[in-house]
């Protein structure tokens, strides 16, 4: 390996998280990877991004932004609660195990951005972090002393906001080209609907960005619908980047959004894409990817021929390249965080066809630290303009930190789940376990904008059904079995359910339709034949219209005016696998 000791430690003191040894797991890392205490300090240096190039092939990647174009706060989890062999290890370390795990020191800027540990105090200290307009910043520095390098959009770039929804994504888009991404998957941005994805590949993005996914096909005759692959020349170097959309569209989201489009994992239609890319003579082949952490850490054991697999869906913050071994050597497997808080960074030495050795660094994104882009930031301020006078709409204050990551729930979903059962009169409410949404701190006030990174989708009617305890189970288990099921490739992605006003006890290792037990209401057992009032939205199926769970929720707020954290609703946890996924 061509980096020195000394150079790692010099750029773990600028407070970057970076993995470059080769031949290790990540059970190995918390031994190996040693910090300097005295130089990873609880101020952010002036040259925190100045990072050393290194070889001659860079890729960068940022994923799951959902739509932020501001610096904002967003809290990592505290909960994580992995299954399988992965159970003990990144990303399902939380918190304090994450600091000892990772060697970061408690109180520093990277400790901060990895974990949730003193997240009220150090989030007060540090400031917010991402923003398009830092993130140009940044990415034009890097690419200055990198020339040639490639930046990829891991998708979920076009919903998450109020500015995304109401112009279809066109605030992000525009952004996007402004930041100069040249390659893109997606997931989200499917919700508009196909008409409106093929619009902006075949108009907006037309030669600037390539839209790549290897496993959409046509429903009808099974063609594929984007192009599965885009080669690039790097300095030299023919780089194939494969695209690998979120396979499980059709069932996560609304199925008539892409009625006409077939989705899946398609493992040996990748297989074949790889050894197409290197007849073709790609000498570097990376898959750009919206499968989950997870499911890429499985893929990448199984496939051949991937130098690295740039994952998304799952939002981990990996602060290494975690390195998957297979028949064909090595592959490489990063996930970049979400919200803009983090800008992943891959370096590669490419000799006599293929790529020998790398340098990673997991970039945390301080905007405090960071001169904004004058350019990005004169179209952010045009593109809201004419949106701040309902955007600005204070609705409420926070006592106490809201936030929405976890794996059962969080206090701002908490808040969602009560205005459901207030406004609908309801004994229970569901509220889907996504992972995107801002997080508040103590102090703040509400506005619509903040209700609405919680909310923002093309599907936001509120329902009230009757359903019967069996039912209610049911539901519960299915969720149970996307999030908890021991192999990767059924787990369809998101957190577990949000539920208000139910309780339960879930038993983590149990197989499929065995985890959920002892439901109640109010003290009293669910009964499996009565039927109960229950709340929702952003139900998959086609529904008449109806009231938006945004306006629901400041409705809500409205009322409220002051928030004192909701007593949030967890189930009992049993037979949970690993010891590290929430937070002493």
């Amino acid at each position: 390996m061509s980096i020195t000791r000394r150079e790692f430690m010099q750029a773990m003191a600028l407070g970057l998280s970076m993995y470059a040894s080769r031949g290790m797991s990540a059970g190995e890392l918390n031994l190996s990877t040693k910090i300097n205490k005295i130089l990873e300090g609880s101020e952010i240096p002036s040259n925190y991004y100045d990072i050393k190039p290194f070889g001659n092939v860079s890729l960068l990647h940022l994923t799951d932004c959902h739509a932020q174009l501001l610096p904002g706060y967003y809290r990592e989890p505290s909960m994580h609660i992995g299954v399988g062999k992965w159970a003990d290890e990144m990303p399902f370390v939380v918190g304090e195990h994450l600091l000892n795990h990772m060697n970061f020191k408690k109180g520093s800027s990277i400790g901060h951005a990895f974990s949730s540990t003193q997240y009220k105090a150090l989030a007060n200290k540090f400031g917010k972090m991402g923003g398009f307009a830092e993130l140009a910043t940044v990415i034009k520095s890097l690419r200055q002393s990198r020339p040639g390098s490639l930046l990829m959009d891991g998708g979920d770039t076009w919903q998450g906001s109020a500015t995304s929804l109401w112009t279809q994504g066109q605030d992000m888009i525009d952004a996007c080209l402004k930041l100069g991404v040249e390659v893109m998957t997606g997931h989200w941005e499917f919700t508009y609907g196909m008409e409106r994805v093929k619009h902006v590949i075949e108009n907006d993005f037309a030669g600037k960005i390539d839209f790549v996914a290897q496993n959409i096909l046509d429903l009808e005759f099974e063609d594929p619908v984007f192009n599965p692959y885009t080669i690039k020349e790097i300095n030299g170097v023919k780089v194939s980047v494969i695209g690998q959309a979120f396979p499980f569209t059709p069932i996560a989201n609304p199925r008539h959004m892409v009625k006409d489009w077939q989705f899946g994992l398609r493992e040996d239609r990748l297989q074949e894409m790889i050894d197409e890319s290197r007849d073709r003579g790609a000498q570097v082949v990376v898959l750009l990817s919206h499968n989950g952490l997870n499911l890429d850490m499985k893929l990448a054991m199984r496939v051949i021929g991937l130098d690295a697999i740039f994952s998304g869906h799952t939002h981990d913050a990996l602060p290494f390249a975690f390195e998957a071994k297979n028949g064909g050597g090595r592959t490489l497997v990063i996930n970049s965080g979400s919200s803009g808080k983090f800008l992943a960074l891959l370096d590669l030495k490419v000799e006599k066809g293929k790529a020998l050795d790398y340098q990673f660094n997991m970039i945390p994104i301080f905007s405090n630290a960071i001169k904004p882009d004058a350019d990005m930031a004169a179209y952010i301020q045009s593109v809201r303009k004419p949106f701040m006078s309902k955007l600005t709409e204070n609705l409420a204050v926070t006592n106490d930190v809201l936030y929405r990551r976890g794996t059962f729930n969080g206090s701002f979903d908490q808040l969602i789940c009560n205005a459901l059962m207030e406004s609908q009169n309801a004994e229970i409410a569901f509220s889907p376990g996504f992972r995107w949404g801002m997080t508040m701190l103590p102090g703040q006030t509400i506005t619509f904008e903040d209700v609405m990174s919680q909310t923002a989708i093309t599907y936001p009617t509120v329902t009230r059904s009757l359903i019967s305890g069996q039912n209610i189970k049911n539901i519960l288990e299915d969720v149970g079995d996307n999030r908890f099921n021991p192999d990767p490739y059924y787990q369809q992605g998101g957190d577990m359910v949000r539920v208000g006003g139910l309780q339960y006890t879930i038993n983590v290792g149990n197989a499929g339709g065995k985890r959920i037990e002892n439901m109640t209401l109010n003290g009293k057992p669910i009964d499996a034949k009565k039927k109960y009032v229950v709340a929702g939205w952003a139900g998959v199926k086609e529904i008449a219209a109806g009231k938006a769970i945004y306006d629901v929720v400041s409705d809500y707020l409205r009322d409220k005016k002051t928030i004192t954290s909701p007593e949030i609703n967890l189930p009992i946890i049993k037979n949970r696998p690993g010891r590290f996924g929430i937070s002493s």
